[in-house]
């Protein structure tokens, strides 16, 4: 197996001696158990302390200094032409309210210009420490959702750009959205700073405290929303009174309470959905139809026992629902499915999924994932969740790759881009935690917190703020470059967007 020391500052300690952990383990990250015949349980993994060490001495190659520069040169693209790029294959009747939402504010741009930020980041160093990535890991990205067990736990809560790749990408990409956030809502510059430096400090004391953990214990670890505990930092008062009205929200959030706000009783008095177009619309019967096939095709990708449950539900109405800002234009269902009577509602969704915004410079996933699409989300999101949700799978519906999960599943969300003082710098490091958590399942976490240093240690943090306010400046500019294209007719943009 090849290995580049080059540009990409790969370092052949680390890579190397992970070799041994499985037969075919590639850029640090476990390839998955299912594509090998047998496994080796004979040779044992490298003491952490050296795995550490080999990343301690990365920073002789890459300093941390180096993450504080943003790279700049004549040949970076139009942004707006890689938007237009990622607009291929999508609705052409939804872009205009795909353009309208990002163009709502510089932090709605920023979460729907994954493809620009992809980009920059494909400029800068890479330390070749690699994990699954979430590969669109902003602030809004994260958020409340049921366990199977009924608890309500904190984490990352959106995979469709997940990948393989660089752990400080998805770092710099919350920090930026810390600091874009920021200014749209007037903090000043010291906060903001603060704000990043916490993220990073989360991260880095997070990894840090896995660093000598077992993989079994890093796997199970959950962040539960009644025990919010995360090394370097305390919650306040406030952000616990926050957690609280979000998790009664969230609580509150399931298949019945979905019902009564978007369905309605036929004159036979079944149910179907309301619509409110063009957010919600229900579908021809054609369509109807191949959705319902997909998802008797999705079955299949379930554990027996999980397919055994949903064969007691049937479909009884399908709509498409435009969601979030990025995904717009992209084809996404939701199923209205009934069980024992119409007291058990069950909502899936059934949601296209593209090629992820940073695909054209990184490897990608190891196959069989890399070939669908839809597989490669939820094979990432069950690698990066701590606890997930149990009918998570894919499918292919008229020769897209779509993957399914629940629609509703208690899943909240914590204001944190309206946040100011405590609180914020407690969330800011909260969710730089939650991402390290996530990185430390699949990469090396004992490697990662080697190059990140000691909690003591301030210079990667500084210059990953640095990094963010620079980056700050970028999407400022490139967020006015959409506009102009917009008032220029380059794009349209829906006259009044429903977020």
């Amino acid at each position: 197996m090849e290995r580049s020391t080059q540009a990409t500052g790969t370092t052949p300690d680390i890579d190397d001696r992970r070799d041994g952990l499985v037969e075919a383990a590639e850029d640090g990250v476990l390839e998955p158990l299912a594509d090998f015949p047998r496994i080796n349980l004979r040779a044992g993994v490298e003491p952490w302390d050296k795995r550490r060490a080999a990343g301690k001495s990365l920073r002789m190659e890459i300093p941390h200094a180096a993450h504080a520069i943003l790279a700049t040169g004549s040949d970076r693209p139009d942004p707006v032409s890689l938007i237009e790029a990622a607009h291929e294959g999508r609705q052409a009747h939804l872009l205009p309210l795909r353009v309208a939402r990002m163009a709502s504010s510089p932090f709605a741009f920023l979460r729907g210009a994954a493809q620009v930020m992809a980009w920059d980041l494909a400029q800068g160093p890479r330390t070749a420490i690699n994990v699954v990535m979430n590969g669109d890991a902003h602030i809004s990205n994260f958020g409340l959702f049921g366990s199977p067990q009924g608890d309500v736990v904190l984490d990352l809560n959106d995979f469709d750009e997940v990948t393989v790749g660089p752990w400080e990408w998805d770092l710099k990409r919350l920090c930026a959205s810390i600091e874009v956030a920021g200014r749209d809502a007037d903090l000043p510059v010291a906060e903001r700073r603060e704000a990043v430096v916490s993220a990073v400090s989360g991260y880095q004391f997070t990894m840090d405290d896995l660093a000598p953990c077992g993989s079994l214990d890093v796997w199970r670890r959950a962040s539960r929303a009644d025990d919010l505990t995360f090394a370097g930092v305390e919650i306040d008062a406030r952000s616990q009174a926050v957690v609280a009205k979000a998790v009664e929200k969230a609580r509150r959030k399931n298949n019945k309470s979905l019902l009564d706000r978007v369905g309605e009783r036929r004159t036979d008095g079944g149910w179907r959905f309301r619509e409110e177009p063009p957010i919600l619309v229900r579908v021809d019967e054609a369509t109807r139809e191949a959705i319902t096939t997909g998802l008797e095709r999705y079955a299949e990708t379930l554990p027996r026992e999980r397919r055994f449950m949903l064969s007691r539900y049937q479909v009884v109405d399908v709509a498409h629902r435009v969601v979030g800002v990025g995904s717009v234009g992209t084809r996404a269902y939701v199923a209205l499915l009934f069980g024992n009577s119409d007291q058990d509602a069950l909502f899936l969704q059934v949601k296209e999924a593209v090629r992820p915004a940073h695909a054209p410079y990184l490897r990608g996933m190891p196959e069989p994932y890399a070939s669908h699409e839809g597989e490669r989300v939820i094979y990432g999101q069950r690698l990066l969740q701590a606890v997930g949700d149990p009918l998570l799978g894919w499918t292919s519906i008229e020769g897209r790759p779509f993957y399914v999960r629940q629609m509703k599943n208690m899943k909240g969300e914590i204001p944190i881009a309206r946040m100011t003082g405590q609180s914020l710098l407690y969330f800011s490091h909260a969710y730089g935690a939650l991402l390290a958590k996530a990185h430390a399942r699949t990469g090396d976490a004992a490697a990662i917190a080697g190059y990140c240093g000691h909690t003591g240690r301030i210079d990667l943090r500084e210059a990953i703020a640095d990094w963010a306010s620079l980056y700050g400046d970028r999407n400022a500019k490139d967020y006015q470059t959409f506009l102009d294209a917009i008032a220029a007719g380059r794009l349209a943009a829906a006259a009044d967007p429903v977020l």
